[in-house]
Order: C-alpha cells, then structure tokens, then sequence
C-alpha cells in the first residue's frame, strides 16, 4: 500500500459511455454511479506490502509520509528532512487500477484528494523513474489526443506549470512536488476504462490527463502516477461532474482491519449520504482551489472546548483553516492552539505522560494498561464530529499510545486517521463535506 492480488477495482454498480467527448462541450448522460475499491498502501492486498514489516514499522511510515506530504500543503509542522524513507511525492495512501488507451494498457495509480492533475508515465520517456509495469505508449492508442495551448484545460494549469510547443501548438505541463521530485510531458484526452475483467467495466471518454515523458524523484516503481480527486478545473472529479451531479463519497476502513476488506470510494448517486447522524459543514472557496477547505471552530476534549480561533484575527476564527485530505494520515493543527489541546489532554489522561523516542508524536503515554480515552468532539461550522480513540489515538508501540495530532503552522490537515469508520461525502454542487459515523467494513 506483497502479495500479487490486484482486485483493485472489483465492485461496479452501473456502466457508463461518455460520447463523443461530452467533457468537451457535449450533453451529458444520465447521473449513473459507481463504486471502487481503495487499497491502502500499508494493506496486505496492496503491492506495496512488505510482509517483514511490523505493524509499528506501517505506522511509522505512514506517518513519516504524511511529515512529507505537508510540505506539499506549504506547512512547517516539523522538519521534513527527518522522514524522507520510502516516500510518494504528493500522493497519498490509497492506490486505484485502472487502464487507459485503445487497446487498454493497464496502470496503477494513487488516488489523491490533494491533487487534480491525472497522470500517467509515456513513451518516450527520458527520463523515467523506474516503473515495473509497461509504460503507456500513446502511439499505439487509436483514442489518444494532445490537447492544444489555449484549449480551457491547458489554461487551467498555473503559469509556472504549462508551456506551449512552438511547432506543434501542444499544450505541455511542468509539476514539480517539495522533495523536488517533478512530472512533465504534454497535456492529452484519452479513454479511461475503470475496471476489472470479472466486473463490468466503467468507460470514461475522453479524460484530460498528463502524459509524462519526463519523470523523477522518489515516487515508487509499483506505480504508474496518480488519479486526481481535488476540486480543481483538470481533476477526474471535476471533469465527471456533469456526470456525477459533483458528488463523491469514501469510507475508510481503519488501519488494524485492512488484512481481507478494501476501503471504497463512490461517485454519482450511490455516494449520497442520508439518514440519521449525519452532519454536514459548507465548503469554502478559497486558492488553490484544488484543496477541500472548511472552517474548524473547535475541538472538545470531554466537556471541555477549545475555541480555534487565530491571533492574526484578533482571536477569531478563521474561514477555511483546515483542508480535508484523505492522503495525510495525520492531523496537523495549529501550533498556538496546540499547545493548549497538549496541556488539556494531559490533564484529562490519567496514565503517565511520556516521550516519543522517535521524536514524531508530541503526545505520549505510557500505555502498560488500559488507558481510558476521552471522546474528542471536532467542531466544524454547523457539524459536530465525535471521533472515537481509533480516530485520535495509536499504539505506537508496545507500551506507547500516541495523539494522532500534532502541531503545524499555516493551514491545518484534517487527515484520514481523523477520517476512518465514517462516511465522507463530497458534493461540490451544494458546497458541502458530509460525515456520517459508519462501519466501514460493512459499507
């Protein structure tokens, strides 16, 4: 996230044919729906898995990945360079197979709530990070497109991000991530097929991607690039929403029961999130608009509620201070605010305060026996969400039990630690994130 099971993408609930090329300008086919698996990378179905690790090894990579990926967000929670093991370059935790091209050339890709740019490694490539699965080449897919400077798409892309060719008029993309690692190539349209051979495959037609001819760093040979589910004009989410009403969902499945089940992720109308306990917190727009943003009030630690307000705001709270983000496993918070949440936690644990040998978690204890945990309530504008200790808590090792929170600068993370055994649900029409308490392994 090593066994070779690659049922990645094994529950399909409707078929969808988007044609001829409704994303550019075309009607639109009715709201279908569908649903896909999600394999943590950590999972013993994923390929990533390494069977010699412990389950404190996951953890600790893990966490040190999400160290890194907040660099990605702009934040200076701790110093990086501490944890630069094994790490995927604003990926994330959750792999998707799928296959592109005419005829299909299969790939595996993570899939990124903190990203909107899809993309894949292409022939020719020079250079390419090492990949053992088969490059896609786009000359021998009869659906494969460039898509030309100008075009709404290639607009989309930053300044600093796009380029033109001169003698061709292709659009041509530049990323770079904050380990310096970097993707470029052109910017094209071709068929997605999501999908598996024992289920009925879903058609996309045609999705704008990134072909990559130029790629490097420190993302894994395992997989081929990444899917893009942030809120942005390029992103897969985006890009569907006329097809899927601007509505997604996901349910992760916590970490120590990933060994038989997957996580899921739906679009369209099976994503829709009713009935009772459910609690919903408006969105807000702010740059870039790829992140989820929405606005934390405050936490409560039993009966006792910290208000998240901001010192620069003359001690209010700021609109859009957290970003939601299922590729961060920890939750980064405040710093000054932090600090008050650490002295009310101590004071609310009854077991002996210690340190993390490793240096990660600000808020330890010895956990000898059983320690009980305070319910911590986070307050979002109009949505309670009780988190349980498997939320905010982790035994990070025999006798170490950690607060899964820690401090940041700038914005805060709402990782998805913070995010399992709930239902979360998107719907960028309303402008809203829902949660519902739900039993992922049953969902």
């Amino acid at each position: 996230m090593a066994t070779t099971s690659f049922s990645f993408v094994t529950i399909v609930i409707c078929f969808i044919s988007l044609s001829p090329f409704p994303l550019l300008g075309a009607a639109a086919s009715p709201d279908p729906g569908f649903t896909l698996n999600l394999i943590h990378r950590d999972s013993p179905l994923s390929p990533l898995y390494n069977p010699n690790h412990t389950d404190f090894d996951r953890l600790r990579n893990a966490f040190s990945r999400s160290i890194s990926r907040v660099n990605v967000f702009k934040t200076k929670a701790v110093d990086i360079n501490s944890f630069q093991n094994d790490l995927v370059p604003n990926g994330g935790e959750y792999f998707m197979k799928m296959s592109i091209g005419t005829p299909l050339v299969e790939v595996i890709v993570i899939a990124d709530t903190g990203s909107d740019l899809t993309w894949v490694q292409c022939l020719p490539c020079d250079p390419c990070y090492r990949q053992k699965s088969p490059l896609f080449d786009p000359s021998r897919s009869s659906s494969y497109r460039h898509m030309l400077c100008g075009s709404r798409f290639c607009n989309a892309l930053d300044v600093s991000e796009q380029a033109c060719a001169m003698d061709t008029n292709i659009c041509e993309y530049h990323y770079s991530y904050g380990d310096k690692s970097y993707t470029n190539g052109n910017l094209a349209t071709e068929k997605f097929t999501i999908g598996s051979t024992s289920s009925r495959p879903v058609h996309l037609s045609p999705i704008v991607f990134g072909c990559g001819t130029g790629n490097g760093g420190t993302f894994d040979e395992l997989g081929s690039g990444i899917v893009g589910l942030g809120g942005g004009t390029l992103s897969l989410v985006s890009q569907l929403s006329s097809i899927i009403k601007g509505k997604f969902s996901y349910c992760l499945v916590p970490l120590s029961e990933q060994s038989n089940v997957t996580s899921k992720i739906k679009f369209g109308t099976d994503s829709v999130i009713s009935g009772p306990h459910v609690v919903s917190t408006p969105l807000v727009s702010k740059q870039p608009d790829t992140y989820y943003y929405v606005t934390l009030e405050a936490i409560s630690v039993g009966n006792k509620r910290l208000p998240y307000t901001n010192g620069l705001l003359n001690g209010n709270v700021e609109e859009g201070n957290v970003i939601i983000d299922s590729g961060t496993t920890l939750t980064f918070l405040d710093s000054e605010f932090f600090t008050e949440l650490e002295r009310v936690l101590e004071e609310t644990v009854k077991a002996e305060r210690v340190s993390d040998p490793r240096g990660l978690f600000s808020v330890c204890f010895r956990s000898a026996g059983d320690i009980d945990l305070p319910v911590i309530a986070v307050h979002f504008t109009d949505a309670d969400v009780k988190l349980q200790p498997l939320n905010t808590f982790v035994k990070a090792d025999e006798d170490l039990l950690c607060f899964t929170m820690i401090s940041s600068n700038q914005i805060g993370i709402f990782g998805n630690l913070a995010q399992m055994d709930f239902l979360v649900g998107y719907d960028l029409e309303k402008r809203t994130v829902s949660f519902k308490p739900t039993d992922c392994i049953k969902h």
